[in-house]
């Protein structure tokens, strides 16, 4: 399938940070999260095509990826805190790819296909709401931290 055939199938929407994605799951169980009440879970279809990027950014809980179709997805990760990047390539399990990247709430990602498209899954828990999501470019002092094995990734800003 072509990109614009799984987007119109999937009945995807624009992302704000790149790509395209739906909300497919939102739990009806609530959870706290300091004295935030969110869902427990929530899970979404996200695309990205070949000339388009996931946007580095953060999210205040923690995100799995699961790989589903297309070409391999690169996402990488970015520990502020102990400065370690991270490299996952997402596809079909086997020749060194892994179909699952795990992000902790806290670490900054970003992504990008390595062909026409790539089609994934985004799983967050506690539940993913936009006022816990951050662009890494709207942190302070975030450029400091786009040196060394970072600075080719800065364009993804």
């Amino acid at each position: 399938m072509k990109a614009s055939q799984v987007i119109e199938e999937l009945q995807l929407a624009p992302h704000p940070e790149g790509g395209w994605y739906r909300e497919v799951y939102r739990s009806t169980d609530r959870v706290l999260r300091g004295e935030q009440s969110r869902s427990a879970t929530t899970a979404i279809y996200y695309l990205l095509e070949q000339q388009q990027l996931s946007r580095w950014h953060v999210v205040d809980a923690d995100e799995i990826w699961h790989f589903y179709a297309g070409a391999p997805l690169l996402l990488l990760t970015y520990d502020p805190t102990s400065r370690q990047l991270v490299r996952h390539l997402l596809s079909a399990p086997s020749g060194g790819f892994t179909s699952m990247g795990i992000v902790p709430a806290g670490v900054w990602q970003a992504a990008h296909s390595l062909g026409e498209y790539s089609l994934v899954g985004c799983t967050v828990s506690p539940g993913f709401e936009f006022s816990g999501f951050r662009f890494t470019a709207d942190l302070p002092d975030h450029r400091a931290h786009f040196s060394g094995a970072m600075s080719q990734y800065e364009a993804m800003l």
